[in-house]
């Protein structure tokens, strides 16, 4: 494949072996709800791998044979490496929202 997504929510999906069976710039990222679908540091173990900062959040990995795969925000959540996540602004009118409606319920 040519990008691998994570959204189980379990530890473990994508090894660091995985990683070097993959083909040339492959992308990799994590949607799921923690940091450890992805195994960055074993990734980061593999012997004569260079990481290289594309730009913010998006990095090259490049294994000895010169094949390279690319890692989105670390192997953290896309949505809040890579996006800006939710806005000041969008989380004030949700939790007046939830407050509002509980107010409504209550009385």
């Amino acid at each position: 494949a040519d990008i691998f997504i994570t959204t189980t929510g379990n530890k473990d999906i994508i090894m660091a072996a995985d990683m070097a069976r993959m083909k040339h710039q492959a992308i990799v990222g994590n949607i799921g709800h923690f940091d450890n679908e992805i195994d960055m540091a074993g990734l980061a173990s593999v012997p004569g791998i260079v990481k290289d900062e594309v730009k913010p959040q998006v990095h090259t990995w490049t294994f000895p044979d010169g094949k390279t795969i690319i890692v989105l925000s670390e192997g953290r959540l896309l949505n809040l490496g890579n996006a800006t996540g939710h806005p000041s602004f969008v989380m004030s009118n949700s939790f007046a929202d939830q407050t509002l409606a509980q107010i409504e319920l209550f009385t």
